[in-house]
């Protein structure tokens, strides 16, 4: 059976060849050296905290309610990787995030031992709820559009660096996704973007609304 390494590597050029989520060949290659990378995440624990991470996302990495800080507790270590290295591109728009990801703040290895922390936390804390008039027409759009990618449980894909999207706080999606729709993110996959602008402001809380209550998926 082929390791983790190696199949993430290995889908670093089918996933890239895709159109929606074209890289440049530096940005290939820089994400490959991550996670080519032995973590260590008691190191990442620590730096955690050090890099001042905590003080945002919590001790827990059950991030916060107000929209702009998502839980990163059991997230996929390689979508914490790509995100972060699209941050420091340029690619993803997140001025806050941005100063504090630069090569002179947060060396690779720190990155790797930070996102294998972050994957083994256990989702904790108060996930922020939606009103739940929405979860209905959420769900069924969620299964028409997202759980192709997503899956049917929101759990993601490690290995094309599909983000978690279940047990996630109601206000952070919902600004991601509109951000998405209004071209604002920067490092969104060009046909999920393209569906998006088709929904209207009904359809992204009623999607955030639903994805907010999914449970966190089992760990296997």
């Amino acid at each position: 059976m082929k390791s983790l390494l190696s199949l993430l590597l290995a889908s670093l050029l089918s996933v890239f060849s895709l159109p929606g989520l074209a890289q440049t060949p530096e940005a290939q290659s820089l994400l490959a050296s991550v996670l080519a990378l032995k973590p260590n995440a008691e190191r990442g624990e620590a730096e955690f905290v050090a890099q001042a991470c905590s003080a945002c996302h919590r001790k827990d990495g059950s991030g916060k309610s107000a929209g702009n800080t998502p839980r990163l507790s059991g997230q996929h270590g390689a979508v914490i990787i790509k995100q972060v290295l699209d941050i420091r591109s340029g690619l993803r728009h997140n001025p806050p995030m941005q100063p504090r990801v630069t090569e002179q703040s947060l060396s690779l290895q720190t990155l790797a031992d930070i996102a294998a922390h972050l994957q083994a936390l256990p989702i904790s804390g108060t996930i922020a709820k939606g009103p739940g008039s929405g979860v209905a027409r959420g769900k069924e759009l969620f299964a028409k559009d997202c759980a192709g990618c997503h899956g049917a449980n929101g759990q993601g894909n490690q290995a094309t660096f599909v983000p978690m999207v279940a047990a996630q706080h109601y206000g952070y999606s919902l600004r991601e996704l509109e951000f998405i729709r209004d071209g604002k993110r920067g490092n969104s996959n060009r046909a999920m973007a393209s569906l998006i602008k088709t929904y209207d402001q009904d359809d992204l809380l009623a999607l955030a609304d639903y994805m907010a209550q999914l449970p966190a998926p089992q760990r296997k």
